[in-house]
């Protein structure tokens, strides 16, 4: 788990991963408002990359949403 930051993504982010063949399915949760995003990526891919991309995924949702 990771801890947003930039006050963009205040709180708790719960990561899901679920390997899906040769690709790895990866879900983003923002524990406290329950919005999710899924990213999908090479399953080879190092984990914290993934994280990564899909925290960035979720800042982005979360901007747009609070914007309207």
């Amino acid at each position: 788990m990771l801890s947003g930051s930039q006050n963009i993504v205040p709180g708790e982010v719960l990561f899901e991963f679920t390997r899906v063949g040769p690709q790895m399915r990866v879900a983003a949760i923002h524990a406290a408002t329950g919005t999710e995003v899924i990213i999908i990526t090479p399953a080879n891919s190092p984990r914290l990359q993934m994280q990564q991309v899909a925290l960035a995924k979720l800042k982005r949702r979360m901007e747009r949403e609070s914007q309207g």
